[in-house]
């Protein structure tokens, strides 16, 4: 089966055990839903029904609530906001955290961008997870790429990396989406944007080692159609050594 199939997911996910890191990421819009109503339990019952232990979340708004709700820790990125639009990132996650880094990805007099860099502990070795949300204009979105590969490469080619957000790459053979399968191996593309009538794959997850990449998938559901203007996208990821073993 193909990593991008959400039947693949639903046979690994009823066969792995929790070893297997089981991540999302979802630009909640603000927690304002396509019906211009802002309902954050509406965005925790989406993420409920993902069935992930890890979340990445974009344009972030009460997300202490929603790991309230949840019953996960929240990592917040700087609370920004732009035009009367919550933009920050947010990490939320059943997982040990081991540390936190932030990021500042933006250029003056532009929407702030930035990205939480966090250590997890997944099957007993440290994973780290970059989750993000680039800039529209592509001149901004080509700087805080260039800046995002310089902060990969601090970790060793044989360590675990996770790197997820709305990239916000329209084209899919753009340089941004280039140089970041160059360097952590191809993205499986699906679309998740716009949420009712999903066109283009904005929303992306990457892993290295590729391999470890079992499953990828966008999540499709009438409430995640109608809770923000993006689907949620989610993956299953390998433990460090191998595929994790049955639940």
């Amino acid at each position: 089966m193909r990593p991008n199939s959400l039947a693949h997911w639903q046979a690994l996910d009823a066969e792995l055990s929790p070893e297997c890191l089981r991540v999302a990421s979802y630009n909640v819009h603000g927690c304002v839903g396509a019906d211009g109503r802002r309902d954050p339990a509406r965005i925790a019952a989406v993420i409920a029904e993902l069935g992930c232990d890890t979340i990445g979340v974009q344009e972030a708004y009460a997300a202490e609530s929603v790991a309230a709700a949840l019953g996960m820790r929240v990592i917040a990125g700087p609370d920004h906001a732009w035009h009367d639009r919550h933009v920050g990132n947010a990490l939320l996650t059943r997982r040990e955290v081991l540390a936190v880094r932030h990021h500042d990805f933006g250029l003056p007099g532009r929407e702030p961008r930035t990205a939480i860099d966090a250590e997890l502990l997944v099957g007993g070795r440290p994973l780290r997870m970059i989750v993000t949300h680039l800039g529209v204009p592509p001149r901004e979105r080509r700087h805080q790429v260039r800046k995002l590969l310089r902060l990969i490469k601090e970790t060793a080619r044989e360590e675990r990396v996770v790197v997820l957000g709305d990239i916000n790459e329209w084209l899919p053979l753009g340089r941004p989406l280039r140089w970041m399968h160059a360097l952590l191996g191809r993205s499986p593309a699906e679309r998740s944007f716009p949420s009712r009538w999903p066109l283009f794959a904005l929303d992306r997850v990457w892993v290295r080692p590729r391999h470890a990449l079992l499953a990828f998938g966008a999540h499709r559901s009438p409430l995640a159609a109608l809770a923000s203007d993006h689907l949620p996208v989610k993956a299953i990821v390998a433990k460090q050594n191998g595929p994790c073993g049955p639940s």
